[in-house]
């Protein structure tokens, strides 16, 4: 399933909103960089996908901005 996702970059992070809970990736804007440094999913929401979503809609967000990525994150990490 595809998911609504968010970009709050006031906020720096993305967000999915289900059944009145969200879904986060946090990230840092360092310069010419970002470090996506947490990624969090209700345990209601877990196991739907929602934080892999998030990542690759993160990353991809990165990419077209032309930043340097970073991962603080141990989730996110899996990706790069």
């Amino acid at each position: 399933m595809r998911y609504a996702i968010e970009h709050q970059p006031e906020l720096q992070r993305f967000r999915i909103v289900q059944q009145g809970e969200e879904a986060l990736l946090e990230y840092q804007l360092l310069g010419d960089s970002v470090d996506f440094w947490r990624t969090f999913v209700p345990d209601a929401l877990r196991g739907q996908g929602m934080a892999e979503q998030l990542v690759r809609h993160g990353l991809s967000w990165a990419q077209q901005k032309q930043l340097a990525v970073q991962a603080s994150c141990w989730y996110v990490q899996k990706f790069l």
